[in-house]
């Protein structure tokens, strides 16, 4: 497993990191998160993901059991903050910010996290007032740095311009994968310019770029697609387009030697501009497989045959990710 820096902090991350958003939220078993996380260790990989509002606190919960038997040292732990956790907690106000880092940090059983991340922009606080109560986290000692999700590049631009002196952000975390480039078009320049990394999510579009959804025929049964507790994003990327033109990768991969996922994986990692890939996995097979995509580099041949079969069924552009508001407060 090969080590990113991120960003300017001095932080190395695993190129690919296990995520916590659907499976460990509620969409498997204690057993099969515990058996993940083992796994995820055993390949290497260092840097873990969550959310507060990951099953309102039940992936924080599961993850603070299960990281208790390693040695603090020997992980890097990220967990983000905005999305509701009751009908009067959400936001990014100083008071939310305050009480939502202690919640998380009882949840996850430890005294700091490594990565605070605000997981969207807040347009209903000014970014002044937020960047601030970061801040005071950081200079507690219950975070170690801070970063974003789902940020425009003028959100971006006003969160650096509002930090203050002895902070700064230093981690992006957009959506990216072969279906979805949105975040070329300008979020990785002006990450690239600020020296703040990406750790994308969704490289593997939620297990479609594997190959294993397929035009015309019903969803695998032990599939994340078949479940009602993870499926709620998936199904707006399975049309038989996409499934058409994702089948169309299958040789591409054969011929590369490589399997989807890994393919998908090294593709993402292609971007200097990334620092991680962060994967979700039910069971352990799945991590190890994913793991396997560190330090794969692809050839110039199968970077212009992927994008020959996908043709125009990517999407491009600068978008909004759900939940996400381009608007802007400051004081």
């Amino acid at each position: 497993m090969r080590l990113r820096q991120l960003g300017t902090s001095d932080l190395q991350v695993s190129e690919i990191s296990l995520g916590s958003w659907l499976t460990y939220s509620g969409g498997v078993e204690a057993d099969a998160t515990a058996a993940c996380t083992r796994a995820a260790f055993d390949a290497g990989i260092t840097f873990f993901d969550t959310a507060n509002v990951y099953g309102r606190g039940a992936a924080e919960e599961a993850w603070g059991r299960i990281l208790a038997d390693y040695r603090r040292e020997d992980y890097v732990l990220a967990t983000k903050v905005y999305f509701p956790m009751s009908d009067t907690d959400r936001g990014l106000s100083p008071a939310q910010v305050a009480k939502q880092i202690d919640a998380s940090l009882t949840r996850l059983r430890t005294d700091h996290v490594d990565l605070y991340q605000c997981h969207r922009f807040d347009a209903q606080t000014p970014i002044e007032d937020t960047m601030e109560a970061l801040a005071e986290v950081v200079r507690a000692g219950k975070a170690r740095y801070l970063g974003f999700s789902e940020w425009t590049p003028d959100q971006i631009r006003a969160g650096l311009e509002a930090c203050p002196d002895d902070v700064t952000l230093v981690s992006s975390q957009p959506q990216y994968s072969m279906l979805w480039r949105a975040p070329e078009a300008e979020v990785f320049g002006v990450t690239a310019e600020h020296g703040i990394s990406n750790i994308v999510w969704s490289p593997i579009a939620e297990g479609v770029l594997t190959g294993k959804y397929r035009p015309g025929e019903p969803v695998p049964v032990d599939s994340r697609a078949a479940s009602d507790e993870m499926n709620g994003f998936i199904k707006q990327k399975l049309t038989d387009r996409t499934l058409e033109a994702v089948q169309r990768l299958v040789p591409i991969a054969e011929g590369a030697g490589l399997s989807m996922p890994e393919m998908a994986l090294a593709w993402v990692l292609r971007r200097p501009e990334l620092a991680s890939a962060i994967v979700g996995a039910s069971r352990p097979e799945q991590v190890h497989a994913n793991a396997a995509a560190a330090g794969i580099e692809l050839s110039a041949d199968t970077l212009t045959a992927i994008d020959d079969a996908l043709g125009d069924v990517p999407v491009t552009g600068q978008r909004l990710a759900p939940g996400a508001s381009a608007e802007i407060t400051r004081r």
